[in-house]
């Protein structure tokens, strides 16, 4: 989680006074500590050192060019789920042979672009995916690497909405179909079986349901060896979660590594592991700063008024997800007040915090609101024609932006009207 650093009175990230980037940067504003994402990187490249594995950054989480920059630095990998995340990867520079390509819709394109750039593998989702693959690899005169999802119907204990690996979400194939799959692939000589994929969910606070499904698909791992298949990796996918409610402890980078290695002991030869970490890695790297527009009072409530709204950050809207809302300067001494955070948005939805206890506040004041580097900017949208934010990153006492604000220019970019209006 953000560890919240007062220096003199001011919110302090990296060294780098909130106030002093808030007089440069117009709210609202997605900072990022680069300290922290190294501090979890470095934990993640230490907690599987001794397993043969690599970490392939799950873009989805945050998909910003310098923040990929640095991961290709530190010599990750990455999980792609879309054209455009596997050339943002690319772009950033890191290598094909290190990208795992995701995703239950996966289209032609798509495909013949990951053959191109010679990917590491597809995590395939279904026997209708495998056909087209194979299909598009023969009239490219490719080989394609694929992994086949498996489903291990496994209850991650987390919001329905995040999870994927229960037998009714549409991710995957369950055993008998992947076995089956795998079949399928022995038999094409356009295809090649390099790895077996699967992943449960997001925001997982226990290591039971990693343990569990490892567990089930190291059987199933062993039961085609049988049959004389092997597989270069196992992909484990991602989804530890992160201590947003600063309620209860969750599982950290070192115990869930743990749980992985205690799983996979039985499994000889054992294959490469691959981790998909995204939340965990960005998640606690990240704050959204905005400025407090109004405080209404009304019907003995009161609604302190943000200029981030929902489409800036939906995941309390979406999910109900609780994040911790801290003032830019120290509040020491003032009343607390009981509130409701929320944004300009015209939907009800627009919430970051209902009856929150807050330090009293104002009007103009500036608010950060925690642990918003994962799934904060890549679900951001235009709606109500609102401008997506800017986008700072923080390291040793200075300030870079790495993504401009949008302007209305922006918005309404690619917009053309028709003869009969112009």
């Amino acid at each position: 989680m953000a560890e919240v650093n007062y220096e003199e009175g001011k919110l302090c990230w990296d060294g780098v006074s909130v106030e002093s980037i808030c007089e440069e940067v117009r709210t609202p504003f997605y900072l990022y500590s680069y300290e922290k994402l190294i501090e979890n990187l470095n934990r993640y490249e230490e907690a599987f050192s001794d397993l043969p594995a690599t970490i392939c950054y799950a873009l989805k989480a945050n998909s910003n060019g310098a923040l990929l920059a640095i991961m290709n630095r530190e010599g990750l990998g990455a999980d792609v789920v879309s054209r455009g995340e596997l050339k943002r990867a690319l772009a950033a520079g890191i290598p094909a042979s290190k990208i795992v390509f995701a995703g239950v819709g996966k289209t032609g394109d798509e495909i013949i672009y990951g053959l191109e750039k010679n990917i590491l593998a597809f995590n395939v989702e279904s026997r209708e995916e495998l056909e087209r693959i194979a299909e598009l690899a023969r009239t490219h005169d490719k080989v394609a690497p694929v992994s086949i999802r498996v489903n291990p119907d496994i209850d991650p204990r987390t919001h329905p909405y995040i999870s994927t690996g229960l037998r009714e979400n549409k991710f995957g194939l369950d055993f008998a179909g992947a076995e089956k799959g795998y079949e399928f692939v022995k038999g094409n000589k356009y295809l090649r079986a390099v790895g077996i994929h699967f992943h449960i969910g997001s925001q997982i606070t226990d290591t039971g349901p990693f343990r569990a499904a490892i567990e089930r698909v190291v059987e199933f791992i062993k039961k085609t060896r049988r049959k004389g298949l092997e597989f270069r990796f196992m992909d484990i996918g991602g989804g530890l979660g992160i201590d947003y409610e600063r309620t209860e402890p969750v599982p950290d980078i070192e115990e869930y590594a743990e749980a992985v290695k205690e799983s996979v002991d039985g499994l000889e030869p054992r294959p490469e592991v691959i981790v998909e970490p995204g939340r965990s890695i960005v998640g606690p790297a990240g704050m959204l700063v905005s400025e407090v527009t109004y405080v209404k009072e009304k019907s003995g409530r009161t609604f302190v008024v943000l200029d981030a709204g929902m489409n800036d950050f939906i995941r309390p809207s979406l999910y109900e997800a609780r994040h911790e809302i801290v003032p830019i300067k120290s509040t020491g001494g003032r009343p607390r007040i009981q509130a409701d955070v929320v944004g300009p948005v015209c939907e009800s939805a627009d919430f970051f915090a209902r009856s929150r206890e807050l330090p009293a506040v104002e009007a103009g004041e500036k608010l950060a609101i925690l642990d918003t580097g994962a799934y904060g900017y890549s679900m951001a949208s235009n709606y109500n024609s609102r401008p997506r934010p800017a986008e700072v990153l923080a390291r040793n006492g200075n300030h870079y932006l790495i993504k401009k604000r949008e302007e209305i220019a922006d918005v309404v970019k690619g917009e053309i009207l028709p003869s009969f209006l112009d």
